[in-house]
């Protein structure tokens, strides 16, 4: 029976999507003890705000390398084999970290989840392969609601793991991993076609020729641009959160996990239930509108917010942020062959990770300059305004793209 039929596609959705959540709770499982295990080694909240950017920006850059190499990798062998090495590959990564033995051991282990987690480009493409373009914005809405839950029970776990010890919540996530691998492993059916299939490339493998792609229309340039600077507002919250609440608001492990478990909440009704319905009564181009300029309003109230209370109400708008992803996805996979959706998602991966690279050491420099004792910038929450400045601009900028491709193709017709 072909992956086309619909019961077919329908059990692939739900395979995907399991193992995006169990891959996604191994990884939120780890975020509110990595800032107090480094800071451990430093013994410095301001240090350890810069050093945590710094891992970021690790992680991001191998993302940057990695991901169209990935994403070319499953063009050419399809998505199955790539999801599950990856998968085993993350498991020992997080076995890695959970022995570390000083900051250096980290950085490695953060250099080689960057690899790993790449997959994800090989999960979107793999959802480009199951489903129609006008249904498109629903499936990668339901991609991000998987992600949604995946951390709403992993920095849970994580929170409550992390007082048992901060390298217990590594052993736990390594555990994760290793059952997404065996339940793909034993599960998860093949998504692209032999004939569907391009040959794998050094070419366009590399990231500026993966990009390359995105040069082909203007409006996929500048739609990229729009994936940057959302990316790069995003990143604030891995380079600076969990020790950004612990000083405000004298949050621990526990109750950063509960909020990230809000979050994450949050971000499943948008994306799970809303993105759909909301995305065919205004279209991809304003709903994507709507989540940035939801997201400007949240990020520039959280970063005002004096309490823990006004901090978590600044999540409500802040959770439209999760109408633009699926949309902007949406807008830009209509733009390409079903044999290059791979790479357009490494094209895509890598834009993300140049801003995971620059956004973590640019936050989380702002936050030791608005934290210590003397410096020029005496507000901890000026990399959060910071950060809805950007978001604002991608706003702009994604509404003067699309709106322009929209005439273009009206005057073509």
């Amino acid at each position: 029976m072909s992956l086309h039929h619909p019961k077919v596609r329908r059990a692939a959705l739900a395979f995907i999507l399991v193992t995006a959540v169990l891959d996604i709770v191994a990884m939120g499982i780890v975020i509110p003890v990595l800032p107090h295990l480094i800071e451990e080694f430093v013994g410095s909240n301001a240090r350890a705000g810069l050093l945590n950017g710094v891992f970021v920006a690790l992680w991001a850059g191998m993302q940057f390398l990695a991901s169209p190499v990935i994403g070319s990798l499953s063009d050419q062998y399809g998505r199955r084999p790539v999801i599950l090495i990856s998968c085993a590959g993350l498991a020992a990564d997080y076995v890695l970290m959970a022995l570390a033995p000083n900051l250096w051991w980290l950085a490695v282990g953060r250099l080689i989840a960057g690899v790993t987690s790449s997959s994800f480009t090989t999960i979107y493409a793999y959802m480009a392969d199951i489903t129609e373009p006008e249904k498109r914005a629903r499936a990668y809405g339901l991609i991000g609601a998987a992600f949604s839950g995946g951390f709403v029970l992993g920095p849970v776990l994580g929170g409550f793991l992390g007082e048992f010890g901060p390298r217990v919540p590594f052993w736990v996530a390594g555990g994760l991993s290793g059952v997404a691998f065996l339940y793909g492993l034993f599960i998860l059916p093949e998504s692209l076609a032999p004939e569907k299939r391009m040959r794998f490339s050094w070419g366009r493998a590399n990231p500026v020729g993966a990009m390359m792609l995105l040069r082909r229309h203007a409006e996929l340039a500048g739609l990229a641009i729009v994936n940057f600077l959302l990316y790069f507002a995003h990143h604030v919250f891995s380079a600076v959160f969990v020790l950004y609440a612990g000083l405000r608001y004298d949050w621990g492990p526990w109750q950063v996990g509960m909020l990230l478990a809000l979050v994450g909440v949050l971000d499943m009704i948008v994306q799970g239930l809303l993105v759909g319905p909301v995305s065919k009564r205004l279209g991809d181009r304003m709903t994507m509108i709507l989540g940035l300029c939801g997201g400007t309003i949240g990020i520039a109230l959280m970063g005002w917010a004096p309490t823990g209370v006004a901090f978590i109400i600044a999540m409500l708008p802040n959770a439209l942020w999760g109408l633009a992803m699926p949309t902007l996805q949406s807008l830009m996979t209509r733009r390409v062959s079903e044999s290059e959706q791979g790479q357009l998602q490494g094209a895509n991966m890598s834009v993300a990770s140049i801003a995971g690279v620059a956004s973590p050491l640019f936050f989380g420099w702002v936050y030791s300059e608005s934290v210590e004792q003397g410096m020029w910038a005496p507000n901890p929450g000026l990399a959060f305004y910071l950060a809805a400045v950007v978001l604002a601009l991608a706003a702009l900028i994604g509404w003067i793209t699309v709106r322009r491709a929209e005439r273009e193709e009206v005057t073509v017709v």
